[in-house]
């Protein structure tokens, strides 16, 4: 007799599984040498950092002394704010019954530590932009850092990077190390309406090297360098409600983003700092009442800003790319 499909079903494996684990999609995330990396904050919950201001000089005149005025001095804050984490456990009977259970544990753990680092960009960009003051221009030698996108439908326009720019330059920003982070709709419209340059010579710059050597142009896509700004992207921008007042004067109409410039030519003009008091780290034990493993990914992390005339946001809309 022969064995066929129609009388062997009990052989026939109805549901088959393949070696290969699907992972989630995620795109890369932002360099370390985006923000100063306090090493001198070991302990504690606040570190306080001094500030230096101005000196002011006077007119001399013979045999008449000087006035004696002090050096303006002041003082920021950094404080170690977020504590992250995330657990799970696998039962003895998936490890009995189960395949690829060991797979699956290391995905987790690397998920884990993913989805932390994901929050901590996430939040530095939220910084970007809380640390100005809300709905007013934040003005620095009379030139604003906050402004709405003046395109059409609240899109960022070619005169917004101008402007930005000259805004840098009053403030007395060194001209090599500007960024901009844009999100991708804003992006999608420059690609509108400028003729994208090359970034071959723009990765000779060794500021930007580094970017390209981490892999930061493979997901934060390069878009061009315009103006004195070299343009990335980022899907982590912070958020801005339909009707928020901007910058006293204006206000976004629908939801927006806050796209972030800054300057990262080194520690004194990068005006993001942050500490990590404890890096991601994956711990586990054994619960014999439960007859399972457990895990955890834990870790703790501050952000702030520590200074902020080396900043600047535009507003722009959040889905409008013409």
């Amino acid at each position: 007799m022969a064995n066929t499909t129609s009388n062997s079903t009990a052989f026939i494996e109805a549901q088959q599984y393949s070696s290969f684990i699907l992972e989630n999609l995620h795109d890369g995330q932002l360099p370390t040498n985006f923000y100063r990396n306090v090493s001198d904050f070991g302990s504690g919950t606040t570190l306080n950092i001094k500030t230096l201001g101005d000196v002011s000089i006077q007119d001399v005149e013979e045999n008449t002394p000087l006035a004696y005025n002090p050096l303006e001095s002041g003082n920021v804050t950094l404080s170690i704010t977020d504590y992250k984490g995330h657990a799970w456990y696998v039962t003895d009977i998936l490890r009995q019954d189960g395949a690829q259970v060991e797979a699956l544990l290391a995905q987790h753990a690397q998920s884990a530590t993913r989805a932390i680092q994901e929050d901590f960009e996430t939040r530095f960009l939220e910084v970007c932009d809380s640390a100005q003051v809300a709905a007013d221009p934040n003005n620095v030698n009379g030139f604003a850092h906050r402004v709405l996108a003046s395109g059409g439908n609240e899109q960022m326009a070619e005169v917004d990077l101008i402007n930005m720019r000259l805004a840098f330059d009053k403030a007395n920003v060194p001209m090599a190390g500007r960024i901009a982070i844009v999100d991708p709709v804003v992006a999608a419209t420059f690609s509108r309406l400028i003729t994208l340059t090359s970034a071959t010579e723009h990765s000779r710059n060794p500021i930007f090297q580094s970017l390209l050597e981490q892999g930061f142009d493979r997901d934060h896509q390069f878009v061009m360098n315009l103006h004195g700004w070299s343009i990335w992207t980022s899907n982590r921008l912070a958020d801005v409600a339909a009707g928020t007042d901007v910058d006293g004067s204006n206000s976004v109409t629908n939801a927006g983003k806050a796209n972030v410039f800054m300057s990262i030519l080194d520690d004194q003009t990068k005006p993001i700092m942050t500490a990590w008091r404890q890096p991601p780290k994956v711990e586990s034990e054994r619960n014999k009442d439960r007859q399972r493993d457990e895990f955890l990914t834990t870790a703790r992390y501050g952000l702030g800003p520590q200074r902020i005339d080396t900043l600047g946001i535009v507003v722009s809309d959040a889905t409008a790319t013409a």
